[in-house]
């Protein structure tokens, strides 16, 4: 009987094969070692071999959608490979079953580099690529039986495999993300911790500080809100009982705090402005929380610090790194092991059960989340995750201000002008704003909560129709006005002046 031409079935073929790998892996994942599933270790082995300028145009074009745009781009270029696999497994036996295996090994030697679970990490992932590779091979075979035969038999017997096999790698996917109890549990830890009152409490915000402009941002973010820029593909679920913080190094005695010891500790209530320094002049990689935890430098005294350590390296559950200046941790800010965040436990996403937070510094060398180690150090002797891929090894907040409203267009008339400005641990003196190339008129402060958080501006305008573009400037407490040189986030923050055009009706 002569053999009918497949067509494209084979890369289809491909591509159902390789999701039931993936959900059964990522199934197994979920039972024994989430960190390790094949998406994680991909996603995460691509984030870590990314360069600055990929990074920075990821979040330009994504914001803090970055990660769900990097699976989503790893699960078009799996099809792409699957389908192509499949086509190839149908031209010579065997080849493309191996391109799926190959895929799963790769993956699994990936989770046990970037993993400290061992070759247990590897398990995932060598699931998903045989499991792939079989029914590969299988669903191949079955189509040319199919279509080798007349019977209706045939026919059917395949149109069930692959349907089954299809329903199969859903229900996978679908049964990993109800098995992945972790989440849930600490979910529910959190939900039920109550925080301990703090010993030293904030001022309350001043009525002042809020100008209440629409579209002018909140002087006070909603957690809900905040901006989150890290490299965890899978967010670390970290129960507060199995929590602790060794600090190590140039120190005279190694102190390891636990959760219990933590927050019977004194703690301090500040309000603090944490700004990304992949943010773009004008953007939005910015929020300002009120945090409660225990000052860094408390911590350190314990461990006595040697007099020739001038940095500190501390250290994510899933192996981030940043290098602090020792000085911005022992100095009279509110460096804090923080646990609260606006009156609440951290939320899971924002480093719970403790992370850093220090005023004064982007976050890629101070706001380490899900923090578990303190390596008291030099920045001659040791690196951190971004300063090895080309940022500054120190990153002090430079001085910012942008524009909230008015933004496209309005009606001509009265109006307002009016954004924030920041540099934190510094202050803000005044703001000025240009329009079309005008004077500069210095705009109205709003009350600052601290020289550690953004404040609010304003200014009147009368409007009138046509095109405008309209400029703003900071004057930093210490009498610096902010610079008009147009400089990238790399390596260590981006400057210039924040520059809008409005159509006015």
């Amino acid at each position: 009987m002569t053999r009918r031409r497949s067509g494209l079935r084979p890369g289809v073929l491909g591509i159902v094969a390789v999701l039931l790998g993936a959900g059964l892996g990522e199934l197994v994942a979920a039972f024994f070692a989430a960190s390790a599933s094949p998406f994680a270790a991909v996603g995460g082995a691509l984030i870590d071999l990314a360069p600055a300028w990929a990074k920075d145009t990821a979040i330009a074009l994504f914001g803090t959608g970055d990660k769900i745009a990097l699976l989503t781009g790893i699960a078009i270029v799996l099809a792409a490979v699957a389908f192509g696999a499949g086509m190839l497994e149908r031209r010579r036996r065997s080849v493309g079953a191996a391109v799926v295996a190959a895929i799963g090994v790769a993956g699994a030697v990936i989770a046990v580099i970037r993993t400290d679970l061992g070759l247990l990490a590897a398990l995932p992932s060598l699931v998903a690529g045989g499991a792939g590779a079989m029914t590969l091979r299988a669903l191949v075979s079955l189509g040319e039986t199919e279509q080798e035969s007349a019977q209706d038999q045939d026919r059917r017997r395949f149109l069930i495999w692959t349907g089954a096999a299809t329903a199969a790698g859903l229900l996978a996917v679908a049964a990993s993300r109800i098995a992945t109890g972790a989440s849930r549990a600490v979910e529910a830890v959190r939900a039920a911790l109550r925080l301990p009152a703090p010993a030293t409490s904030a001022p309350a915000v001043p009525a002042t500080a809020e100008l209440g402009i629409p579209g002018l941002a909140p002087v006070v973010t909603p957690n809900a809100d905040f901006y989150r820029i890290d490299t965890a593909l899978v967010v670390p679920q970290v129960d507060p009982k199995d929590w602790s913080l060794r600090v190590h190094g140039m120190v005279d005695r190694e102190v390891v705090l636990t959760w219990d010891e933590l927050i019977a500790s004194p703690l301090t209530e500040a309000d603090v402005t944490l700004a990304c320094v992949s943010n773009t002049v004008g953007g939005d990689l910015i929020g300002n929380a009120r945090w409660l935890g225990l000052p860094v430098r408390e911590v350190l005294a314990r461990a006595g610090v040697d007099a020739d350590a001038d940095m500190v390296l501390s250290t994510s559950i899933d192996g981030f790194t940043a290098s602090t200046p020792l000085e911005a941790l022992t100095d009279d800010r509110d460096a804090l092991l923080a646990i609260g965040m606006n009156g609440e436990p951290l939320p899971i996403p924002h480093g719970f059960p403790v992370r850093l937070v220090v005023p004064g510094l982007y976050g890629y060398v101070s706001a380490t989340k899900w923090v578990t180690e303190l390596e008291v150090t030099r920045f001659d002797r040791a690196t951190a995750y971004w300063t090895t891929r080309g940022w500054s090894e120190r990153g002090p907040i430079k001085l910012q201000s942008r524009i909230d409203v008015p933004r496209g267009s309005v009606d001509a008339g009265d109006t307002v002008i009016a954004g924030m400005a920041w540099q934190q641990h510094v202050g803000v003196r005044g703001v000025e704003v240009r329009i079309d190339g005008g004077p500069w008129r210095p705009a109205t402060l709003a009350t600052a909560i601290s020289d550690d958080t953004w404040v609010q501006w304003s200014l009147p305008w009368a409007a009138e129709s046509g095109q405008h573009d309209i400029e703003c400037r900071a004057v930093g407490a210490d009498g610096v006005t902010q610079t008009d040189a147009l400089a990238p986030p790399a390596p260590d923050g981006a400057t210039g002046w924040h520059r809008i055009s409005v159509t006015v009706r």
